[in-house]
């Protein structure tokens, strides 16, 4: 990985650096997690462990549900999925450093996010089947989530559509006088569409308070990153013509992600403007369930990616520093999978996919404020 620094070596400035002050942190990589498992350097964020211990539950119990619902799909009880595997610590680590009136703007690799604010997993289960308790009632595909409770703007198959939404949040925020910032995600290869660019021009004019997110997992669906021009210049580089932070962050690194994070976010809410991220990180799995990776990498690729795998990063670095066990961990794994087991039974008993369906009178719901004459006319035809 050319380019990049080893853990720790990154420089730390304050929050309201200007942004030409601060081009290096676009090529480099921030990291605070060395291969020792210990935490290094100025970027190193302080959390404690009850926090870290939330966050590694978030990620474990992701990569679990993820594996039981791709299961699912295997067995015909879902139409479709997308596992995280890889890039469990993105949506951990940032769910746990907002608040929770801020908005994330979602692709749809973020599930880790609910995890680590509580959502429930029978919600979950339920709009994976599409079945009558769907609390989406069977409007979106299975995964593309949503939950303003939770700070989960609906996901979008349309990628680019997340910085414009988050952009366009963050300046009605500001607009307001409020203290709410946006976080919105796109994978690299959204960095080659026009979405990318009048957002961050419009984040930039306006100074919208507002984090960017590159998830940088090496490919769109099955084109390598390179052919987005990751190489040369990096994606956070992308931020320096636009006069905005870019800072290059290891994805798979729980503190490092949080530290940026936390950076970013002050910078916001204190009016300087918007920070674009790029996190470095590896899909460890296909694009989805209807994607064979095998046929445009190596098989062997996952296992060799240098950076590691995420979940065991945090665990080892919570054992180093005494505040967990390989004991606590089979314990903490089985309770997750018992969890996961009963959310499941839960969705099964209201119906998979095809055998329990939302009331179809709903589609005519939450369409227009004041339904107009047409959709009334449609409600009576229908028998409603």
């Amino acid at each position: 990985m050319a380019g990049t620094a080893g853990a720790g070596g990154a420089s730390r400035p304050d929050p309201d650096v200007a942004a030409a002050r601060i081009q290096d942190l676009a090529y480099g990589l921030i990291r605070v997690l060395g291969d020792d498992a210990l935490a290094v350097g100025a970027w190193d964020p302080g959390l404690t462990s009850t926090l870290l211990l939330r966050g590694l539950r978030a990620m474990l119990l992701t990569r679990m549900f993820d594996d039981r619902m791709f299961r699912a799909h295997r067995q015909g009880k879902c139409s479709f999925y997308i596992k995280s595997a890889g890039e469990e610590a993105i949506g951990a680590a940032q769910s746990l450093m907002l608040d929770g009136g801020d908005m994330c703007f979602p692709t749809y690799r973020m599930l880790s996010w609910l995890m680590a604010r509580d959502y429930p997993l029978t919600d979950l289960v339920n709009q994976v089947f599409s079945n009558a308790a769907c609390p989406l009632r069977g409007r979106q595909l299975p995964v593309l989530y949503s939950a303003r409770s939770h700070g989960f703007y609906s996901i979008s198959g349309n990628l680019g559509s997340r910085f414009g939404h988050a952009v366009g949040w963050a300046m009605a925020s500001a607009y307001k006088h409020d203290r709410r910032i946006a976080i919105g995600y796109i994978g690299e290869g959204t960095t080659a569409e026009g979405d990318f660019h009048e957002a961050l021009t419009f984040a930039s004019v306006y100074r919208a308070p507002v984090i960017l997110c590159v998830t940088n997992n090496q490919y769109a669906i099955s084109t390598y990153q390179g052919i987005a021009a990751g190489d040369a210049p990096t994606f956070a580089a992308k931020a320096i013509g636009f006069g905005i932070p870019g800072l290059r962050v290891d994805g798979n690194d729980f503190l490092a992600i949080a530290a940026a994070t936390r950076w970013a976010a002050e910078r916001a809410r204190t009016n300087h403007g918007p920070t674009l991220i790029e996190l470095f990180t590896y899909r460890a799995e296909g694009h989805s369930t209807s994607d064979d990776p095998t046929r445009y990498r190596p098989e062997r690729e996952p296992a060799a990616w240098p950076l590691g795998d995420p979940i065991e990063r945090l665990k080892h670095h919570l054992i180093r520093s005494g505040d967990w066990s390989e004991a606590r961990h089979a314990a903490l794994t089985q309770e997750l999978a018992e969890a996961v087991r009963t959310a499941v039974k839960e969705g099964e008993s209201i119906g998979t996919l095809g055998q329990s369906k939302p009331d179809a009178r709903s589609m005519f719901e939450g369409v227009f404020k004041e339904p107009d004459w047409r959709l009334r006319e449609q409600m009576r035809e229908f028998g409603g």
